[in-house]
């Protein structure tokens, strides 16, 4: 089995930062793709960044120059390092990791963290 516990959300001022964390841990051979997903209240879930085994990164244009995404293959952990933050910033975020458990590569999702940005 595989569980994901996401960390790092919270309330913040515009302008400020959080950084969060997505750690898996349970039967994992490898680790392939690394996501931060987000969705605002009445929106759908859009990408915002992902990184690839071989460390590739790609950002949703709304973020690009303020969130960068980074992995720890030793632990298993992709991080978000979210600076200047915006109001329209605000919504639930979600990692999601391409694990091979066995012969096959699923898709799993942490359970979510609320980032709320005041302005």
């Amino acid at each position: 089995q595989v569980q994901l516990v996401e960390s790092g959300g919270g309330l913040v001022q515009a302008g400020g930062s959080l950084r969060l964390s997505c750690a898996a841990s349970g039967s994992i051979f490898s680790i392939n793709g690394m996501g931060w997903y987000r969705q605002a209240p009445g929106k759908q879930r859009e990408l915002v960044a992902a990184i690839t085994s071989g460390g590739r990164t790609t950002y949703a244009d709304s973020v690009k120059g303020r969130f960068t995404i980074s992995r720890d293959n030793a632990k298993n952990t992709v991080y978000l390092l979210m600076n200047s933050l915006k109001p329209e910033d605000t919504a639930v975020y979600y990692c999601n990791l391409e694990i091979r458990v066995t012969a096959a590569t699923e898709n799993y999702w942490g359970q979510g963290t609320q980032v709320t940005v005041s302005s």
